[in-house]
């Protein structure tokens, strides 16, 4: 046999192995595939091409198992337990880029199933290659190690303090001052999940030099950049108020605030959201955000939006009118009820108008100026009508009994509350009744008033317990008038008359 026909033998049995592992990539992209595939025992086939002499082998079937491995728990676990991690990052410090990138878009497509999965490859020492992978010279090795790390990173604070001891956050700050945009998305998303899990997390993050870099980058035209831009921001300042001050130190409004107008949703919705996570800690940052036409902005953007893009915005509002007196009137004065009333009565999701029913709560509890001010909207029967529902979640009922609680209180603006008179349960009655006991005894013209809309009326009907403050407020009512008024509202007067014409004898 001659050297050209040995030779041949190993040639046919190279691109057998090289129609293999395409082959398998490519079925395995097919997630209808995937199950076939596994149960003919292809990992076990593709774990030994790993280590093959082809680097083109290699990379495939790192790929096919990258996309298996993506396609659920189970093949993730399979990729664990199949001792096949140790193979990957061994080869990782050493293979050429495109290996670089397939071995390490396996450990992401492993570690994103759960914190388990993660652990596993942080027990296996990936993290420090890929951490070395983000000095590479090439930007897509780079982009798809920081993508492994955000996958590690993001399950709970553990895996995060893990990424951060092995050194990733001041080379994740390099990659996003990169030119390469799918960088610099990538990487900010990354360090937008490694500070979300605590403020020591956070911290890190900001000592990294990170805050600036991703303040100028809020104008960027790329939206999927500025999503996750905003997004880092919001989960360095929600932790605390020096951290959210650290944040406002960048500069970043008024320009924030052109977020609010973007095109893209989730632009918008990331926008709010930072403006909400800074507003909520302190009556300063509120009224910082104020002065800045933040609130204007939101009140825009919510009239202008559908569905869950509403929601941190909402919020924002509620938190700024929950602060103080002042900054709620703010909120009005920049004419922020009638979309909270808007999302009160269009959204279809009760999440939604429970944070609508709250943040309205929040406006109008401070004084009767402000509940007057909620009040003449008309929202106090719609809240009531969703606290009656039953088809409302507990959550809404909870939230809208408490707005309707915190306005009652102060609302001084009888012809609103007259209404609630006829429906509204002995629970929330008391305040309304409340109310009427405090205006009608220095006030002649509402109590002609309450008279002549059947006010009184509904008030004599009322069954309350003896003893009960409920009861206290309907004898402070009855008390503003004279004795045979309220008998003449009492219900069975009016037999009573009749009774007395039946057994009156006329003196002849």
């Amino acid at each position: 046999m001659s050297q050209r026909q040995v030779l041949q033998v190993f040639e046919q049995y190279q691109r057998a192995r090289t129609q293999f592992v395409q082959a398998v990539a490519e079925l395995a992209s097919r997630p209808q595939n995937v199950p076939t595939l596994h149960s003919a025992g292809v990992m076990s086939l593709l774990r030994p091409l790993l280590l093959d002499v082809i680097p083109t082998i290699q990379q495939t079937a790192a790929l096919a198992l990258g996309r298996l491995a993506n396609y659920n728990d189970d093949l993730a676990e399979a990729v664990v337990k199949g001792d096949i991690l140790p193979q990957l990052v061994c080869s990782l410090s050493e293979q050429n880029r495109f290996y670089k990138k397939a071995a390490a878009f396996v450990l992401r497509a492993v570690g994103k199933h759960s914190p388990q999965l993660a652990q596993a490859i942080v027990h296996c020492g990936a993290l420090e290659m890929l951490v070395i992978c983000l000095e590479d010279f090439d930007p897509g090795v780079k982009e798809a190690a920081s993508w492994a790390l955000e996958y590690i990173a993001r399950h709970n604070s553990e895996l995060s303090q893990a990424v951060v001891d092995a050194g990733a956050v001041p080379l994740l700050v390099l990659c996003i001052q990169e030119p390469e945009i799918a960088l610099k998305r990538i990487a900010a998303s990354t360090l937008s999940d490694i500070s979300k899990h605590s403020p020591e997390l956070a911290q890190t993050v900001v000592d990294a030099g990170a805050i600036a870099h991703l303040a100028q980058m809020i104008l960027n035209p790329d939206a999927k950049l500025k999503r996750q831009v905003l997004s880092a921001l919001s989960q360095i300042a929600k932790h605390s108020v020096d951290l959210a001050e650290l944040v406002v130190e960048a500069e970043i409004f008024p320009v924030v605030l052109t977020c609010l107008k973007d095109s893209d949703e989730y632009v918008k919705k990331n926008g709010a959201t930072l403006i909400r996570e800074i507003a909520k800690h302190t009556p300063e940052l509120s009224q910082l955000i104020v002065n800045a036409g933040g609130v204007a902005a939101v009140i825009d953007c919510i009239g202008s939006c559908r569905g869950t893009v509403r929601l941190p915005g909402i919020m924002m509002l509620g938190y700024v009118a929950a602060h103080s007196e002042n900054l709620s009137m703010a909120v009005i004065v920049s004419k922020g009820i009638p979309p909270l009333c808007a999302c009160l009565i269009e959204e279809p999701e009760d999440h939604i108008k429970a944070a609508a029913a709250w943040a309205l709560g929040q406006v109008g509890r401070h004084t009767p100026e402000h509940a007057r001010a909620v009040a003449v909207a008309n929202v106090l029967p719609t809240l009531l009508a969703m606290y009656m529902d039953t088809r409302s979640s507990e959550d809404l009922q909870m939230k809208t009994k408490k707005a309707l609680k915190n306005i009652l209180q102060k609302c001084t603006y009888l012809p609103a509350l007259e209404p609630l008179l006829h429906d509204a349960p002995p629970n929330i009655m008391k305040y309304i009744v409340g109310q009427f006991s405090k205006v009608l005894p220095h006030d002649s013209k509402a109590r002609r008033l309450f008279v002549t809309t059947g006010g009184l009326k509904k008030v004599q009907e009322i069954k309350a317990e003896p003893g009960s403050l409920l009861q206290e407020y309907i004898n402070t009512i009855n008390n503003c008038y004279p004795e045979e008024i309220v008998r003449y509202y009492s219900p069975g007067y009016s037999e009573m008359l009749l009774e007395r014409v039946e057994n009156y004898h006329p003196v002849l």
